[in-house]
């Protein structure tokens, strides 16, 4: 099996729209959660959400941006900025031996939302000519590919939750049996729209405004926790195979080195012990690891009353006692869950987490539930030198679960 190196990193979120912006927000414990303009403010129960401050017109010639949902551009913009990151020059590469592996839950929902509302709210036939081509799934790894020319596999996984760590995930493995060389991987969500956001809504899942810090209303791991918090943007990386990336000159931002995939067969929502259990131990396994060496975990952590109680025992279940000793952190606290984007943007904060030997928090976490013992390294970032390996993990409705092992460059 070859090694897979992760050679570049584009960042569109709530904490910023670049590398450096999203790293100083985690290093803080700046939250990028806040109140949502929008549509019928008076009729949306929950008005929070982790949103991005983006115009797409500022990247986009009108043209192209006419065929853009918003969750194409995210993804555009991010893929932008990883293969400048990782100074990649498709002209210089064989195209036809990279591709595309993008993970989305909800695809171009603005444009659905928009179909939507001037069919039955402004009860007009006027709808946009290009509304399917900015709705479908497989938009944003599509106009990715086209920008850069790439003729190998372009494929979109949508697994709720865990869609951008299953793309992350297979990507690696093309190029680890050596179907592919460079992989351009990760996910893009942007839900915060009205309909999307009435549907969660109707689900219960959502959390309460704090009524002291609408930023401190996702609280993962607390007794007090809620629910989830929306959240929109993309997270894209590339993937490259190591000896690839040495001969064009090319430097590891960190290496995957391991993937467990497994799914609950039991609920359409209830996450199982035994399912994320069983994904982490897929995942050690498959990077060659012991359970002791796994230095940090960036949970899935959604704050959610079902997810925070199973997964702390999951860990436990795989760790044993020293569970109580590897640090473990939710970034959602932060900038809300993205959806199938979550586990590319907490990929890259366990990235950047190796890389910094920084360990970012669990924000809010100030009323520590008795089942959620471990350590959540709670309110602020802290320093860790000599990391070296960790876990990211995602676990979705539907069932999927999804678990990363990524290692340190250096």
């Amino acid at each position: 099996m070859r090694r897979v190196a992760v050679s570049g990193i584009g960042v569109i979120s709530p904490l910023g729209n670049d590398e450096s912006s999203f790293l100083e927000s985690l290093a803080l414990g700046r939250s990028g959660i806040g109140r949502l303009d929008g549509r019928f403010p008076e009729r949306m129960t929950c008005r929070i959400g982790g949103a991005v401050a983006f115009d797409g017109a500022a990247l986009f010639p009108n043209a192209k941006l006419r065929m853009l949902d918003r969750v194409s551009q995210f993804a555009l913009a991010a893929s932008m900025q990883c293969v400048a990151n990782a100074a990649l020059d498709f002209a210089a590469i064989d195209r036809s031996r990279a591709g595309v592996f993008l993970g989305t839950g909800l695809g171009g929902a603005h444009a659905t939302d928009d179909g939507y509302f001037t069919l039955y709210a402004e009860n007009s036939d006027r709808v946009k000519p290009f509304t399917v081509l900015m709705a479908m799934a497989n938009a944003p790894a599509s106009w990715i590919g086209i920008e850069y020319g790439l003729t190998g596999p372009n494929l979109t996984f949508s697994t709720a939750c865990s869609s951008s760590t299953v793309a992350i995930g297979e990507a690696a493995r093309r190029i680890a049996t050596g179907e592919a060389d460079v992989m351009i991987a990760g996910g893009a969500e942007a839900p915060l729209n009205f309909g999307t956001m009435k549907a969660w809504d109707a689900l219960k899942t959502l959390a309460t405004e704090d009524k002291d810090d609408p930023a401190a209303s996702c609280k993962p791991f607390s007794k007090n926790r809620s629910g989830l918090v929306l959240g929109e943007g993309a997270a894209v990386v590339v993937l490259e195979e190591w000896e690839h990336m040495r001969r064009r000159g090319g430097r590891a931002r960190g290496e995957l080195v391991g993937y467990g995939l497994t799914t609950d067969a039991a609920h359409i929502t209830r996450p199982t012990i035994e399912g994320q259990a069983s994904a982490m131990v897929k995942a050690l396994e498959s990077a060659g690891i012991e359970a002791n060496g796994i230095d940090y975990i960036n949970a899935h952590g959604t704050a959610t009353a079902a997810n925070d109680a199973v997964e702390t025992a999951a860990i436990k279940s795989v760790f044993g006692e020293r569970a109580y000793r590897i640090p473990v952190s939710s970034t959602k606290s932060m900038h809300g869950h993205l959806l199938g984007a979550a586990g590319a943007l907490e990929l890259i904060a366990t990235l950047l987490a190796l890389e910094k030997e920084m360990l970012p928090p669990t924000i809010n976490l100030r009323s520590p539930d008795p089942e959620c013992d471990l350590d959540y390294v709670p309110l602020k970032a802290r320093a860790a030198h000599g990391i070296r390996t960790a876990l990211s993990s995602s676990f979705a409705f539907g069932g999927t679960n999804a678990v990363l092992v990524a290692r340190a460059a250096r």
